[in-house]
């Protein structure tokens, strides 16, 4: 008698920190969790995690909660790293940039959203790439590496091995872009239709 193997799961990581954007967060968070939950045979789960896991102070004061460590975490298909203030201290972090760096080593493909992509210029792995980030951090990605080729005008950046979003909802955009890179266009279709994202602005 013969049963079949389990499927592989493939992992999506959402890293948090003390001082991390909210929306930054939780904007891809709706997104990828919701994809994951409503079509599970697609094959991909969605966690967050942090430096020693346990509660995070987001930049507005909601409290959020990693179940995974640096240590326990699994191995990521897909890094997501957020921004907001909280990514100040990792720009001279050295621990915080090896880490970040050894992930590059690693995982297939790593996406940031606003400032996080200032972490990703820190350590180096946006040398001579196109990317973006949240407006009023244009100049500061482009004191920290000359040779990046910003497109400050783009609502992400698809490089290849790397994304980058700009700030804050633009986090919605590049997680139903990474959606359909990884499931197709009609599955973004029907992520994008199930948390009715829709934005016409008031305003």
């Amino acid at each position: 008698m013969t049963t079949d193997a389990p499927a592989v799961r493939r992992h999506i990581g959402l890293l948090l920190f003390d001082g991390v954007e909210e929306l930054d967060a939780v904007g891809p968070w709706e997104v990828l969790s919701f994809w994951s939950r409503e079509f599970p045979d697609d094959g991909y789960d969605v966690s967050c995690f942090s430096r020693d896991s346990g509660p995070v102070r987001c930049a507005k004061g909601l409290t959020l909660h990693a179940p995974l460590s640096y240590a326990d975490a699994p191995s990521w298909e897909v890094l997501l790293y957020p921004g907001g203030e909280g990514t100040r201290p990792h720009l001279v972090d050295e621990a915080q940039l090896d880490w970040v760096r050894d992930q590059r080593e690693s995982v297939p493909l790593l996406t940031s959203v606003c400032t996080g992509s200032l972490v990703y210029a820190a350590a180096g792995l946006l040398a001579g790439r196109p990317a973006t980030t949240y407006w009023g951090a244009i100049e500061e990605l482009r004191a920290l590496d000359p040779s990046i080729e910003i497109r400050p005008d783009d609502r992400y950046v698809d490089s290849g091995d790397v994304i980058t979003a700009s700030g804050v909802s633009a986090g919605i955009d590049m997680a139903l872009h990474l959606v359909r890179r990884l499931a197709g266009e009609e599955r973004a279709r029907q992520v994008r239709r199930g948390i009715q994202y829709d934005p016409q602005p008031p305003v």
